[in-house]
């Protein structure tokens, strides 16, 4: 039996969490299992490393900490100072940045945090002057009012969920889409790439206060050069959301006109996916945007999470080591051989292929939806999830695409020989299932119809697949 540092170290944690509640403590291990067992291609996902894991796990977790690092509003916070200034040090130097505001909760708390320095760096009126140096919370409703009159039309500009964009840009589910007056840029429908004349035309029509960049489902690089010049040209302030793709920024990847913290005001992130940190957030500008920034709480965000900022600091130290960057390369080497092994096998590809971490497959040609490709793909021991293509017939719910991703199964070391049996896997799945039919017998979106012994089939295959390449191999739990 192994006793390394990190075995013992959870297998501890797990006795303590079990003499209270030992339902928790399986429900751990299971999901260990569960992930050392199937084939993880949700893009959006990683895994973290135990050092990362362990550092969210301690007394930081008692800590109230409100303000930021020297201005708290509680005593005895030293310690957490300390690791939120080390996550911020390690943030600017990775990617360059004048600053980084390290305590968002999530990508969605980070770009709340953009939009409201955002809006209040831009405005210059008599009620912000006669507020002095208060932040917008602080205003008296008389003063509020008068400042959303002097802003007039909240409007942004960003990408399409069907393209690509994500719902944090401005659309009506979100508290962003309540913010503001949203309009989309779409892709071209011949390619699927960002047209940059059909922005421009559409920011010279719009006038967006805030031109946004960056996806969740678009399998290409973004010129941010371009989209900075566009932005510039209508007054707008150029955001930029790489929660998807931070890692291959970090690992310089993209670099030159797609690395985006050179050409946006202000560029919001997640810390996990392809950077492969904790589940949290982060905000990096330039010194004009600082204040504002570090003001997310108590303006939008409740009390930071020392423990996670704690974790936050620990991968970002680890992405600036050498390795991260042959990571990162490795990341999408992956997925373009991932696409290559699935177009020759006749499977249909938003864009064609992928220059970045994920792939868009259209599973229509299979007959299918996206609901029922990403079951049936579960069943057999490969995790994906739906997702809309360019103007999808299906919504956003059924959808008509599986988008997929490489930076998990890179970090267990497989590569391309390895994408190239993933492609075969998906590929048999998708091609032996069929669409089933509702009580009625009309066509359903969401039933379908695969051989069990083809999903164990496959289910198999796929263990044997991950069998050379053990995740978490430091850690025994039994």
């Amino acid at each position: 039996m192994s006793h390394n540092a990190e075995s013992t170290a959870f297998r501890s944690a797990l006795e303590v969490i079990r003499a209270v509640e030992p339902r928790v403590a399986d429900a751990i291990s299971a999901e260990l299992a569960d992930q050392r067992e199937s084939l993880k291609l949700i893009a959006s996902e990683n895994y973290a490393s135990p050092a990362t894991l362990l550092a969210m796990g301690n007394w930081f977790s008692d800590k109230y900490a409100e303000g930021t690092v020297g201005r708290r509003f509680y005593a005895g916070c030293q310690n957490v100072d300390t690791v939120e200034a080390l996550a911020a040090e390690h943030a600017r130097e990775l990617f360059g940045a004048a600053h980084a505001y390290v305590q968002p909760h999530s990508g969605i708390d980070a770009n709340l945090v953009a939009f409201w320095a955002i809006l209040a760096d831009r405005v210059e009126s008599p009620a912000l002057k006669k507020a002095q140096k208060r932040q917008v919370n602080d205003l008296t409703e008389a003063e509020w009012f008068a400042l959303r009159r002097e802003l007039g039309d909240q409007r942004m500009l960003g990408m399409s969920l069907d393209a690509g964009g994500h719902l944090t840009h401005g659309f009506r589910p979100n508290i962003s889409g309540k913010m503001f007056d949203q309009r989309s840029y779409g892709t071209d429908p011949a390619t699927g790439l960002i047209d940059y004349d059909k922005v421009a035309e559409a920011a010279r029509e719009f006038r967006p206060l805030i031109l946004v960049a960056g996806y969740s489902a678009y399998p290409r690089k973004v010129n941010f050069r371009i989209m900075r010049e566009i932005a510039d040209s209508v007054g707008a302030t150029f955001m930029v959301d790489m929660a998807h793709f931070a890692g291959l920024v970090a690992g310089k990847v993209f670099t030159g006109d797609f690395d985006p913290v050179p050409h946006a005001h202000i560029v919001t992130t997640t810390t996990h996916k392809s950077l492969r940190g904790p589940r949290g957030g982060m905000v990096l500008c330039g010194p004009e945007l600082a204040d504002q920034v570090d003001r997310g709480c108590p303006m939008v965000l409740g009390g930071p999470l020392p423990h996670v900022m704690a974790a936050k600091a620990v991968a970002l130290a680890e992405a600036r080591r050498p390795d991260f960057a042959d990571y990162a390369s490795r990341i999408v080497d992956n997925a373009q051989a991932l696409a290559d092994g699935l177009l020759r096998r006749g499977a249909s590809l938003v864009t064609g292929g992928t220059d970045n971490h994920l792939v868009l497959i259209d599973v229509s040609g299979y007959g299918l939806t996206g609901r029922q490709a990403e079951q049936a793909l579960l069943d057999s021991g490969i995790v994906t999830n739906r997702n809309a293509v360019p103007q999808d017939p299906n919504g956003a719910w059924y959808t008509s695409g599986i988008r997929i991703g490489t930076p998990a199964l890179t970090t267990r070391g497989l590569g391309a020989a390895e994408m190239d049996a993933t492609a075969e896997l998906i590929h048999t799945v998708l091609d032996r299932t069929t669409a089933g039919t509702g009580p009625d017998g009309a066509a359903s979106k969401a039933k379908y119809v695969l051989d069990p012994a083809v999903a164990e089939s496959v289910g198999k295959q796929a263990a044997d697949l991950l069998t050379p390449f053990p995740l978490y191999p430091e850690v025994t739990l039994g």
